[in-house]
């Protein structure tokens, strides 16, 4: 048994290769091989966001708190709010964040394959994005 407690494990600041805006990466969990879930709680301040990815293994998001939206490829911008649980399936291109106007942030559950959790693409434009206002 492993008890990791709050507040010992550094905050990390989002990587602008993938993020827009100010995002805060917290880990919760980052086993050893040859387990592969990891998990890390997220914030967005309002207006920031990830980078077009994919998951090799798929990932699921757990909305904690704020107001947020998400996209996959080719369909529209979604509303996402505490206690909503949004699956990306393997290889499904996407990105999540705040909105305009509200932070959010979610816990993110993914696994490595061969090492790597995302694949990540290019950054989503300010006019994608504000398709998320409409």
């Amino acid at each position: 048994m492993e008890i990791k407690r709050a507040g010992s494990q550094p905050s990390g600041k989002g990587p602008d290769d993938y993020f827009t805006g100010a995002v805060r990466m917290d880990p919760l969990h980052s086993p050893d091989e040859p387990a592969r879930a990891v998990a890390v709680l997220v914030t967005f301040e309002p207006g920031a966001r990830t980078a077009w990815h994919t998951h090799p293994l798929g990932q699921i998001l757990i909305v904690t708190s704020g107001c947020g939206w998400v996209q996959r490829a080719g369909g529209p911008v979604e509303t996402i709010r505490p206690g909503d649980v949004v699956w990306f399936p393997p290889g499904e291109k996407h990105w999540h964040g705040a909105t305009a106007r509200t932070a959010m942030s979610h816990i993110a559950i993914q696994e490595k394959l061969n090492g790597a959790t995302a694949a990540w693409a290019e950054k989503v434009s300010d006019e994608e994005y504000a398709r998320g206002g409409e």
